[in-house]
């Protein structure tokens, strides 16, 4: 018995990129930084990172082939710091998120050390389509 997959069922044609897709993101299942998200309107979202110790200047935030992406790089240190004990994570990180078609990144806003960035979906028209049949 063969397993059926999600690009390979007869009735879903052309959602094998959809399949590769779930691989990619479960891949990138990292954990940090940890962050929230949340529907703030019937056609908004809000990610959430936890940010601490990284000023605007140390993220970059991109739209790379309909992903989301957030890097966080912090500069070097100060010359002459020395740690009793180091836990703030001061780690680099990119954090990536898939966007549906539709869905458009708004603003970025850094709060309390909480990075917060905005998404709007747009909601398509619905449109039907008349196909003619020709006589063979």
């Amino acid at each position: 018995m063969t397993k059926m997959t999600l690009g390979s069922h007869p009735q879903l044609l052309g959602f094998e990129q959809l399949e590769r897709l779930l691989e990619r993101t479960a891949k990138s299942a990292e954990g940090y930084p940890p962050y929230n998200i949340e529907r703030t309107a019937e056609d908004a979202y809000r990610i959430t990172l936890a940010v601490a110790g990284f000023s605007e200047a140390d993220l970059s935030i991109t739209v790379e082939d309909r992903q989301l992406v957030i890097r966080g790089r912090q500069s070097a240190e100060a010359e002459g710091r020395v740690y009793l004990h180091r836990g703030i994570a001061a780690r680099q990180f990119q954090r990536s998120f898939v966007l549906a078609d539709g869905v458009e990144v708004g603003e970025a806003l850094m709060e309390n050390g909480l990075l917060h960035v905005d998404l709007t979906v747009a909601r398509p028209e619905s449109v039907v389509q008349n196909i003619q049949i020709k006589r063979g």
